[in-house]
């Protein structure tokens, strides 16, 4: 069984993504430890809070260079949910400009209401569009619903994009490059959806 590693920087419960990919079939290992993250045949990193803050917590615990290495060293599989698909980015704008672990180029800001019932922060189930064919959707219909709660949105290129949802104006809800995904929602409380997703990613160790 892989043992992924599910990165604690002391910012959320974990609890449910752990949960989530035993039932998957990974083993996860919540850790804090660069040392773990380097041994560990995945990495999701989970994320609730401000991207100032739990960028501060990751470097703090020398946990982004441990991020770079296995991400972009040895292309170790790496997922991002909600904020730590923001933290991928290279510069975030929440609590003042921060530089991310720069895993896909691109920029963290904040989300503008485009009609009058779009509310912030954008909280619940919503449409995921997926933009061509990527292993972490396999088996996964397109404009399938996943559970989405957050403030801010990634910005990039389009060659980066893997879905978006119709909120805001459009916003990217999947992002990803050779092995390392970010995702906006959360696949541990988007139901059958997010566990074919979570599977579809543990299948790549």
């Amino acid at each position: 069984m892989s043992e992924i590693a599910i990165i604690d920087y002391g910012m959320c419960n974990l609890d449910s993504v752990a949960r989530a990919v035993e039932k998957c079939g990974g083993l996860p290992v919540v850790t804090g430890e660069p040392d773990v993250v380097g041994q560990a045949s995945a990495i999701i990193l989970p994320g609730v809070g401000s991207f100032c803050d739990a960028m501060r917590e990751l470097e703090e615990r020398s946990l982004v260079k441990a991020i770079r290495e296995q991400v972009k060293g040895y292309s170790i599989p790496f997922l991002g949910i909600c904020l730590g698909m923001q933290l991928m980015a290279t510069t975030g704008h929440e609590g003042g400009v921060t530089r991310g672990i720069d895993l896909i180029p691109g920029e963290v800001v904040r989300l503008k209401s485009q009609l009058h019932q779009e509310r912030i922060p954008h909280v619940g189930w919503n449409e995921v569009e997926q933009a061509g064919d990527s292993c972490l959707f396999s088996d996964i219909s397109d404009m399938t619903d996943f559970y989405f709660v957050h403030s801010y949105r990634f910005v990039c290129a389009s060659e980066y994009v893997l879905a978006s949802t119709p909120y805001c104006g459009g916003l990217v809800s999947a992002v990803g490059v050779d092995r390392c995904f970010g995702v906006q929602f959360h696949p541990e409380k988007s139901l059958a959806p997010g566990q074919k997703m979570l599977t579809n990613f543990l299948e790549l160790c």
